[in-house]
């Protein structure tokens, strides 16, 4: 791919978080762009706003000036069914997937990669926003909206990039890091890798792409499946440790020391110790790049998060509502530990929509145990995304091994305005990576009602 030859490009499935990050990329260097995605959502709306023109209906008359497109870029979720990719297939078009054409931007940059099954999208947020409060960001990818900015993608006139590694469909072995942070390798996406195994050997195969292991940054529970690495974590093995931990006004305060050294004063307003050990994972990237601790102080102190990610709705003195994109139970078990810290006497009524037949069939048992660690439970119908139904794998199913006395199968918001009704003092959540987002503005409008 050479951009300096590329006049306009066509993105199929240009609403989904990773190719509208690449659209705004395009759009930056002033290359047209079209696109086509099945429904219209903020992201769509803003990138029309920035020039892009979107459409809603697979229909390759939609596209103006057809021929005169350079590239077609598309995401794996798009099956072979689609109109467009089979013409563009055809009719010999250069045809890109979204993990070929990242990688081909990751040799311009000197690029921070952040890979892991959990983590990936709040610590390549966190280091995004460290480069930019530094003035030292180049292009970054997010894999979510991030707060600060209401933006996915990032651009200065840095040498660094920031790229979300992704492990489904092996994209990341496409991109040429510069550096790695690993946050997680726990076992997910067992519909293309079968095995834990596979996966695992497959972020072997990943982290040997680094040229330098003196880059190369892993979390302290997965360091033992490494050889070369700088560690990050609370135990006193990591290169950058996470000390004198307390929480004050609704943050985390701490310091970190590095290689010895105790640095002070560190403050984090993201719930959770997951979220300090992202903190830790984008602090020694940030250090590794040459980006001083006090620049990272700084950026640390002013994070907002990521949108869906312990995204509070919702806050008064009785009612407190939390919406977040955790999908695998691992992910469910933690962001549930960080608000029984933040709000230890919080009634927990959550409301989660399993996401993807699979994974829901893989880890049916694992998510009724997360889910019991609830007091209330309202189970959505499971989100079926790129699959079809399996059979004897449905939300009905999970809802009956999950160990709570008050749990229900809704479909519909006002299914549970009822049960609401007779509660007082409670945090309301709602979990999943499907469409569950759309609940949220009726759910605050309700509890803004009462």
């Amino acid at each position: 791919m050479h951009s300096a030859e590329i006049k306009k490009v066509h993105f199929i499935g240009v609403g989904g978080i990773g190719m509208s990050a690449l659209a705004y990329y395009f759009i930056s260097k002033k290359i047209k762009v079209s696109g086509y995605d099945k429904i219209q959502s903020s992201i769509t709306s803003k990138l029309v706003s920035s020039g892009a023109e979107i459409f809603y209906e697979d229909d390759i008359t939609l596209i103006e000036d057809i021929n005169s497109i350079d590239l077609v870029i598309y995401t794996p979720a798009i099956n072979n069914e689609n109109k467009q990719l089979t013409f563009f297939q055809n009719h010999n078009f250069n045809l890109l997937k979204r993990s070929d054409v990242l990688g081909d931007i990751s040799n311009l940059y000197k690029t921070i990669a952040v890979a892991g099954t959990h983590g990936k999208t709040t610590t390549s947020s966190m280091v995004a926003h460290i480069l930019k409060t530094a003035h030292k960001e180049g292009a970054c990818f997010v894999g979510g909206i991030t707060s600060n900015y209401e933006s996915n993608f990032l651009l200065g006139n840095g040498d660094l990039s920031v790229m979300e590694a992704d492990e489904y469909d092996k994209s990341f072995l496409k991109l040429n890091p510069d550096s790695i942070v690993l946050t997680s390798i726990d076992p997910d996406h067992l519909d293309i890798y079968g095995t834990k195994e596979n996966l695992h050997n497959s972020f072997l195969e990943f982290c040997k792409l680094l040229k330098n292991q003196n880059k190369f940054i892993v979390e302290e529970s997965i360091s033992k499946f490494f050889d070369e690495n700088l560690v990050y974590g609370f135990g006193n093995q990591c290169n950058l440790r996470i000390i004198n931990v307390k929480i004050s006004n609704g943050k985390y305060l701490f310091d970190f020391s590095y290689e010895g050294v105790i640095h002070k004063d560190f403050s984090l307003k993201m719930p959770g110790i997951y979220n300090l050990l992202n903190a830790a994972g984008a602090a020694l990237a940030c250090i590794v790049n040459e980006i001083s601790l006090d620049e990272i102080r700084i950026g640390l102190s002013s994070y907002k998060g990521v949108k869906r990610r312990f995204e509070i709705k919702f806050d008064n003195s009785k009612i407190t509502y939390i919406d977040d994109y955790a999908h695998h139970p691992n992910e469910i078990i933690s962001l549930l530990s960080a608000v029984k810290e933040f709000y230890p006497d919080k009634k927990l009524i959550g409301i989660f929509q399993p996401h993807l037949f699979s994974r829901t069939q893989d880890f049916l048992n694992e998510f009724a145990q997360s889910l019991s660690l609830l007091d209330d439970l309202f189970l959505l119908p499971i989100y079926p995304a790129r699959e079809k139904p399996i059979e004897g794998v449905s939300s009905d199913v999970l809802l009956e091994k999950v160990n709570l006395d008050n749990k229900k199968l809704i479909h519909l918001p006002s299914e549970l305005f009822s049960h609401l009704e007779l509660e007082s003092d409670f945090l309301l959540l709602t979990i999943g990576a499907g469409d569950i987002d759309q609940w949220v503005n009726d759910l605050i409008k309700y509890l803004q009602s009462r």
